[in-house]
């Protein structure tokens, strides 16, 4: 229930009114009732306060709505009755940080955030009932309690105080506690469904008076009202209240409970004037019983008559106020009407201002509603993303696997494929087979490994070696590649010797891949270098690099099976650090890493010391250590061997290959550079680059890129009016249709998936080279393409042939200005168009300007000075030589001439 109570009298216009928010929840009607009637008596007395009221009637939900209703409507305090405690604590600190000064009445909340507290002692109250039961009841007799709602301050201190006089009177016995929820009609269910076990009792107290009167009625109903007393509290005035049932002899007595009303509106007033208040106002309370009921009852009846007669005069005062106000309005209308473009003016600010406000609020509760949908992809996404990384993981398998597979069935087929081999290309064709079986081989070792870790049957197998020659050997079989790549590859250390426990296998495995990720992201020039330090009693080793380093997000999943972060997944990287920490693990280790992203990575390994934390199990004699093959250390391609361009005296196409794998790609230039003229390239970016430079006949790239992927690239040449009409060839080890038809749409030419067969490879080259070279014999025929070619090359021969005839006319119209037009450098002009229709620039240009004279002289009588000068030339004569040259005949004469068929 919502309702806004005034003074009568009008307050001043320069006095300003304030807003007083009530929001009510306690009590019985009667309480709230006398409560509000309080208020308005003291209210009358204060002209520019308004009291907006709020009644939730007994419901915490509606009452915290009516609180954010009252702050929202820009209330200057807020006056409140709090249902529970708890559940309003955190609304009521959320209004007084907004600045609203905030005053408790009757109910306190678990928090300090309120300006003032006014109610009654509860406390007190209970110890008031408590002494007089005792002395009704002589010390002895069986009652019952009805409480109000158990969780609110009211009750609990009420219930509270009376125990503590009970507890004085052993023979005073509590047969029942009920709960009536501070309501007359919840008491009386109670009651009825309870009155078997309550008859033999002596006096029932109830935390109100409404409680107690419930009970009294269904006492009365069952004959039953004479055998025991009544006791409430309140002791409220009016002709249905506790204070009447004491004088009609329905209760033995009740315990006057002040509303606090009043006070509420005296301590606000002062509050909005700036002054100051006592915090805590607690509110005396008597014993109302028959020996000093009839002189209460007639004090409140009289104030109760005065608060009639007050809101009497109020309701004459406002009767007086409107006939003021109607006569102030005719007197005024004229200067209304003047004024009316100004409120029309203002009733659309007004308009505006309250259709933004209904924005607001519409976007609040958007973005609500998106802040949860959100959270509901949050959580969806998380519940998917075990099962994407795995799937992702499997298919980066696919690739690890399907590249050396590829540069071991290459070679073996060219080789088989030819009569007479040269020793040297024998040589260098077996050596990349072998390297590419090794790599195999320790990624099927890898994989092995960690399906061990899968099942749990890693075990360690630790003997006491000497670690530093253990660790020396290691980067001794780096030193030869740590050369080639002029990288200061370095051991350092101050002891000669250190025996320590530790499984040789697995640690020669960890080592092995933290230096070989070392080796794959530190350019060249860089270095790696190796420390080992003895600790109290631990021996730390770290391999620092100066490499690209990592992201924080990768360096925090570095050890992560299914996580590679922005770059592709690689199974040494990936498996291999994961497989890292298990090993370490196993040794009761550790293992981290440091890193920043363009200034290099540390990895460190903490081993304990001696065999005091290892398993009898996990140690063996040294003599039974297993001692495997170490593979060797993967070589990088000699320079030498790895030309940006191979060029040849047949060269029939420029070829630019794209491929992160060294060998793939110096394989795929040398076995192509016999053919074509091939330029390599190992990142998309890069590519792009030099695919603009040098506008390729047709461009192989592998799917799985760092940074940019082959899709994307693909995309960005397809969509680029400079290198649009270039055929793309995507390598990749994804063979799945969904992953070929992805490829299609994104523009690719051909999708060919690991291993490929080289023979094939040229053919296609070939083949879409001969396809090129038809659409270029296709796109000279005539100056616009009408049919075939993609929309892109369509689109840009369209532009180009239009920009050339609306500028014919123009005789310093050349290649540079329409270079500037379509967007592109000179060079880039001149490749694209030679790229598609076998002809330079200027010939095209030419070429227009001569097919419109044609059309000119065959359709037109104009001079040959106006032809001329509309097809870009700047004098008949220069016309003339340049038609004669081009056609073997004058323009006069091919004028005169019969059309050709």
């Amino acid at each position: 229930m919502t309702a806004l109570f005034s003074s009568g009298c009008q307050s001043k216009p320069e006095t300003r009114t304030y807003r007083i928010g009530f929001s009510q929840c306690t009590g019985g009607d009667e309480w709230r009732k006398t409560m509000l009637t309080d208020m308005k008596r003291e209210l009358g007395f204060h002209p520019n306060y308004t009291l907006l009221y709020e009644d939730a009637g007994n419901s915490t939900s509606r009452q915290i709505s009516q609180v954010q209703s009252l702050v929202e409507r820009g209330i200057d305090l807020l006056i409140i009755s709090p249902n529970e405690s708890k559940p309003f604590t955190k609304v009521i600190e959320a209004v007084f940080k907004r600045g609203i000064p905030v005053i408790l009445l009757d109910r306190k909340i678990d928090s300090e955030s309120y300006n003032a507290y006014i109610g009654g002692d509860n406390l007190q109250l209970g110890r008031m009932a408590g002494t007089f039961i005792a002395n009704q009841l002589n010390g002895k007799g069986r009652i019952v309690e009805v409480w109000g709602l158990p969780s609110s301050s009211p009750a609990q201190e009420r219930h509270k105080g009376l125990q503590e006089i009970l507890t004085k009177y052993p023979g005073i016995e509590v047969v029942k506690e009920l709960n009536g929820q501070w309501e007359r009609d919840t008491v009386r269910r109670v009651i009825a469904s309870e009155l078997d076990g309550l008859k033999n009792v002596d006096l029932l107290l109830a935390h109100n008076d409404v409680m107690a009167m419930g009970a009294y009625d269904i006492y009365r109903k069952a004959g039953l009202q004479k055998q025991l007393n009544f006791v409430g509290i309140d002791a409220l005035p009016g002709p249905s209240a506790g204070m009447q049932a004491v004088t009609d002899g329905v209760l033995k007595a009740s315990f006057l409970y002040p509303t606090g009303g009043e006070e509420a509106i005296k301590t606000a007033v002062r509050i909005l004037d700036g002054k100051s208040v006592n915090r805590e106002q607690i509110l005396n309370s008597i014993q109302v019983d028959a020996s000093n009921v009839y002189a209460l009852k007639a004090q409140s009846d009289k104030l109760l008559a005065q608060q009639a007669d007050i809101e009497k005069q109020s309701h004459r005062i406002d009767a007086l106020t409107q006939t003021y106000t109607s006569q102030k309005n005719t007197l005024y209308l004229i200067l209304a009407i003047l004024l009316v473009a100004l409120l029309l003016g203002g009733w659309a600010l007004y308009l505006y201002r309250s259709k933004q406000t209904a924005y607001q609020t519409l976007e609040k509760q958007n973005q609500e509603i998106l802040d949860q949908k959100d959270e509901i992809e949050r959580v969806s996404q998380q519940a998917r993303l075990a099962t994407e990384e795995k799937l992702r993981f499997y298919s980066y398998i696919s690739h690890e696997f399907n590249t050396p597979l590829s540069l071991i069935l290459t070679p073996t087929e060219d080789l088989l494929g030819k009569k007479t081999v040269a020793p040297h290309e024998l040589k260098n064709g077996l050596s990349l087979v072998q390297k590419n079986a090794y790599r195999l081989l320790r990624l099927v070792d890898q994989m092995l490994d960690l399906r061990k870790s899968d099942v749990g049957k890693q075990h360690l197998r630790a003997s006491e070696q000497d670690l530093i020659a253990f660790v020396r050997d290691i980067v001794f079989d780096f030193r030869r590649k740590a050369e080639k790549q002029r990288i200061d590859l370095q051991l350092i250390t101050s002891l000669s010797k250190l025996p320590s426990w530790f499984d040789a296998e697995k640690l020669d495995k960890v080592l092995f891949n933290l230096l070989s990720n070392a080796f794959k992201y530190t350019p060249k020039g860089g270095l790696i270098h190796v420390r080992l330090e003895l600790l109290a009693d631990q021996v730390r080793i770290q391999i620092e690099d100066n490499g690209q380093g990592m992201s924080p997000e990768e360096r925090d999943h570095a050890f992560d099976l299914f996580y590679s972060g922005s770059q592709p997944f690689s199974l040494s990287k990936g498996i291999g650090l994961a497989l890292s920490m298990e090993f370490i693990q196993l040794h009761r280790g550790d293992i981290s890493v440091e890193s920043v992203q363009g200034e290099g990575t540390t990895f460190t390994i903490l081993l304990p010391l001696g065999n005091s934390h290892l398993q009898p199990d996990e140690i063996v004699p040294t003599s039974s250590q297993r001692t495997l093959p170490r593979l060797p250390v993967e070589e990088d391609v000699d320079e030498a061997l790895q030309p940006a361009s191979l060029a040849g005296s047949k060269q029939t196409g420029t070829l630019l290959v794209i491929e992160d794998n060294d060998d793939l790609r110096t394989f795929l230039t040398t076995r192509l550079g016999n053919e074509f003229d091939v330029i390599a390239d190992s990142t998309a970016e890069k590519g792009w680059e030099r695919a603009l430079e040098i506008i390729p006949d047709l461009i192989i790239s592998d799917v799985m890129l760092s940074g940019m992927d082959g899709l994307q690239l693909t995309q960005r040449i397809k969509a680029d009016l400079r290198t649009s009409h270039i055929p793309v060839i995507l390598l990749t080890a994804n063979k799945q249709m969904e992953h070929q038809i992805e490829g299609v749409r994104a523009g690719a030419d051909m999708y060919l998936t690991k291993p490929f067969n080289a023979t094939y490879l040229i053919e296609t080259i070939r083949t879409l080279l001969a396809n090129r070279q038809k659409g270029q014999q296709r796109f000279a025929s005539d100056f616009v393409p009408q049919a075939g070619g993609s929309r892109e090359e369509k689109k840009f021969l369209n532009e180009l042939t239009r920009l050339i005839e609306q500028n014919l006319g123009d005789p310093g119209f050349g290649v540079e200005k329409l270079s500037r037009e379509m967007g592109i450098s000179r060079v880039q002009l001149y490749r694209k168009v030679q790229a598609q229709l076998d002809r330079n620039v200027i010939d095209y240009i030419n070429d227009i300007r001569l097919k419109r004279a044609k059309y000119l002289l065959r359709e037109t009588t104009r001079t040959m000075a106006d032809i001329a000068t509309e097809t870009g030339f700047n004098s008949a004569a220069y016309f003339t030589t340049f038609f004669k040259q081009h056609t073997k005949k004058t323009p006069s004469e091919y004028r005169k001439s019969p059309v050709e068929a």
